[in-house]
């Protein structure tokens, strides 16, 4: 049997810090998903095309890739209050353009900006995390931390349905983009790095060259350029979904479009307690690790693999999407929880944000793919067709995620060759 070494007594304060870590990745969704939504039907959908919502969903995610190429080192280096305070400072500001803007190409621009800004969210939430919980809480943590962005995806239909009975969508921008600054105000004055901490966390981070050639890292953005662009499929094109194969309209969509994240956000709190559960009852904490994220990917494949054949109507089509939003949520948690049990806790942000790469390029790929599918398969009136290939394209790709964890990643334990950036013992 593993043993765990935890402290004694950790600090309650650690369910205030991860409270402000959820609340960033509730806005940061909110901050997302809202132009999806707006530009659902109405006047934004009569600006934005399919192949345009395709090529923006692009650009945000190519800024997605670029930040994270760079946002967990920078996030090692500034600390957890200074890094996690810009990254919202930026995307939150780039939200507040959004109302400002009147072209696909203005928007892409924008969309570009705040994909810079967001990426930071989960390096700098993996670092909150790492510095506050003990080894065998993390995955539970990072399961409550994540799971803002599944409740993020369930506020932001109906607000943004009851928003607009009011307000134009340049001022419901403006309304969401405050909200960021508030946050920013209260996280600046709450947070800090607990003392025993202090020392681990200021250790010199790892360079990234030598983190590129571990196999772990490489392993992790593999994965992640095959799993994580599900999602993006699920979040950003889902509102459209509904709409062209289904005929929802908007306040329709502002109710049903949260069931799927309902039940996506289960995923966080049950996959992360999943691990901790089976820690406790004996099994090594990599081996758990393991075992929840490959039966997360799992769960996102299958769905999708099937959703051609068994969607029959608009209930059908949430449920399928529910259960692959449980299993990436619940592959995310315990995501979260492994750079820290790999390397050292100084570059924690650094190894998430390298896998990220992954993400972005992944995503980038995909929803181009995804808008250029549509187009050509699925025209004015063959839309379940053109979404069909989607979901089947999607469902490949998890099952590739699977493999490269299940067969290549290896061990996810302490990596021996990085011992001379482990911190000094007193």
């Amino acid at each position: 049997m593993q043993t765990i070494h935890t402290p004694a007594k950790p600090s309650n304060l650690r369910w205030v810090m991860i409270g402000m870590g959820f609340l960033a990745t509730v806005l940061n969704y909110i901050h997302r998903l809202s132009f999806t939504y707006l530009s659902a039907e109405g006047a934004l959908r009569k600006m934005i095309s399919n192949t345009a919502l395709g090529y923006i969903g692009t650009a945000f995610l190519i800024a997605y890739m670029i930040s994270n190429a760079f946002s967990g080192f920078v996030l090692d280096r500034l600390g957890t209050r200074i890094g996690y305070a810009l990254c919202m400072a930026f995307w939150t500001t780039a939200g507040f353009f959004h109302a400002f803007v009147t072209t696909p190409l203005q928007f892409g621009i924008v969309r570009f900006f705040l994909g810079i800004g967001e990426a930071g969210n989960w390096p700098a939430g993996l670092k909150l995390t790492a510095e506050w919980f003990p080894q065998h809480e993390r995955s539970t943590a990072s399961g409550i931390f994540n799971s803002g962005a599944a409740l993020g995806a369930i506020i932001v239909p109906p607000l943004v349905a009851y928003l607009s009975l009011t307000y134009n969508w340049q001022t419901i921008f403006i309304i969401l983009a405050a909200l960021g600054y508030i946050w920013l105000i209260a996280f600046w004055f709450i947070y800090y790095t607990p003392e025993q901490q202090v020392k681990e966390v200021k250790t010199k981070p790892i360079p990234a060259k030598k983190l590129l050639k571990t196999r772990y890292v490489i392993t992790f953005m593999l994965s992640k350029f095959f799993l994580d662009p599900v999602w993006y499929f699920m979040t950003f094109w889902m509102g459209r979904y509904l709409v062209d194969v289904h005929h929802l309209n908007l306040k329709q969509i502002g109710w049903l479009a949260t069931i799927p994240f309902i039940i996506a956000d289960v995923g966080n709190i049950a996959g992360g307690y999943f691990t901790q559960f089976v820690i406790k009852k004996g099994m090594a904490v990599h081996k758990a690790r393991k075992l929840s994220i490959c039966l997360s990917a799992g769960l996102m494949s299958m769905p999708l693999l099937f959703a051609p054949f068994i969607i029959i109507s608009p209930l059908s089509a949430l449920i399928i999407f529910g259960l692959v939003g449980f299993g990436y949520c619940s592959y995310t948690s315990n995501s979260l929880a492994c750079p820290p049990d790999v390397v050292p806790k100084s570059s924690a942000a650094s190894v998430w944000g390298l896998g990220c790469i992954g993400t972005g390029l992944g995503g980038a790929l995909f929803q181009a793919l995804s808008g250029i599918t549509l187009t050509a398969f699925g025209g004015n009136s063959n839309h379940a067709i053109g979404y069909n290939y989607l979901f089947l394209m999607y469902g490949t790709i998890a099952a590739f995620g699977l493999i490269v964890i299940w067969f290549f990643m290896g061990p996810i334990t302490k990596d021996g060759g990085l011992k001379e950036y482990e911190p000094i013992a007193s």
